[in-house]
């Protein structure tokens, strides 16, 4: 067997080496990022003390070991930058508040794809290698779009710099008012007009067929009905538009936020579907909140809002939302699938 050319020998190893440590970054972090979308972690940030200091320092001594890999240490050295990899991930994602957790998965996913694509030239394979390309690139790509969307600094998101309170939070005042399936729909029968706003909540719950069911409903008794979809609900560009269509929702009534949101104010009613940092005042309100500044629909000029929510809870986010306690708003608290089946006006 033919020897390897020491040239061809230090590209090999420097494949292996990126391979192992963005594979192992990407790994621990979406394990981290998993566990802040289904509620298993605290959304949020939280880092050791020393902060990025122990980023950078992890990162460092990467390097280093790496460099003695390559002049022939061992693969003990891969081990150890594995080890510190692991280490990058879990405390760079725990960093990063939930608020932020769309860009950070899609972040994670490019990182997948760059990942793959140094193997690919490891084991000479070219599909590897370009498929790989696809995923970081498209990855990185759709990152950079989602941080424009939401009004961020896409270094500072990454790097774990957004996502936690700028300062003392404004103080909420009032109460969260429940209200019950009978008066929702007594409230949709009176209305002339009616926005549905659809988040995370609603593909968590898969009910965009029962919100499909009630949407058609209320066409039928004559209702206007539309949909106002932000840019990152649902945590992915286009994931309600998808979902909305995929339950068979007209495309002519499923509006962008720049398209409806100067018509809250002169709509009866607006449903809000498991949705919290989409529909948040607080970001156009209060300079202090970890999402000033992120554009968001304005439900809250609407004459009257419901609120769709599991619970009381702030969501992985971790962001209280002032909407919530607004006079012209009521909580409807319940599995978003099970409540619109059981809202009167849809049957």
């Amino acid at each position: 067997m033919a020897t390897k050319a020491p040239d061809e020998l230090m590209f090999l190893q420097i494949e292996v080496v990126l391979g192992v440590f963005i594979g192992a970054v990407t790994f621990t972090g979406s394990v981290i990022a998993f566990g802040k979308l289904a509620g298993k972690v605290d959304g949020k940030p939280k880092q050791l003390p020393g902060g990025h200091m122990l980023n950078a320092g992890a990162a460092a001594l990467s390097l280093l070991l790496a460099i003695l890999y390559l002049n022939g240490a061992g693969f003990w050295t891969l081990l150890l930058i594995a080890a510190l990899a692991f280490f990058i991930g879990y405390h760079l994602i725990m960093g990063i508040g939930g608020a932020d957790m769309p860009v950070v998965v899609s972040m994670l996913n490019s990182y997948s794809g760059w990942a793959a694509a140094a193997i690919g030239f490891t084991l000479s394979n070219d599909l590897l290698i370009v498929t790989g390309a696809l995923v970081g690139s498209s990855g990185a790509i759709l990152s950079y779009i989602m941080c424009k969307a939401m009004n961020r600094n896409f270094v500072n998101v990454i790097l774990g710099g957004f996502g936690g309170t700028q300062g003392p939070a404004a103080e909420i005042e009032g109460e969260q008012v429940a209200i019950d399936a009978g008066g929702v729909a007594s409230a949709l029968n009176d209305a002339d007009s009616v926005i549905i706003v659809p988040g995370y909540g609603m593909a968590v719950a898969q009910a965009q067929n029962a919100v499909s069911e009630l949407t058609r409903k209320l066409r039928a008794a004559g209702k206007n009905v539309r949909f106002g979809i932000h840019p990152v609900a649902g945590r992915l560009p286009g994931h309600m538009n998808v979902l909305l269509a995929e339950a068979k929702v007209p495309y002519d009534i499923v509006l962008e936020m720049d398209e409806i949101n100067d018509d809250f104010a002169s709509t009866d009613v607006v449903i809000v579907i498991g949705s919290n940092d989409i529909v948040n005042p607080a970001a156009e309100e209060d300079p202090n909140s970890p999402i000033a500044g992120m554009p968001v629909l304005k439900v809250w000029e609407a004459k009257q809002v419901f609120v769709s929510k599991r619970g009381q809870g702030t969501g992985y986010s971790g962001i209280e939302n002032p909407l919530f306690f607004k006079e012209n708003t009521r909580m409807f608290y319940g599995d978003a699938r099970k409540s619109r089946r059981s809202t009167p006006a849809a049957r």
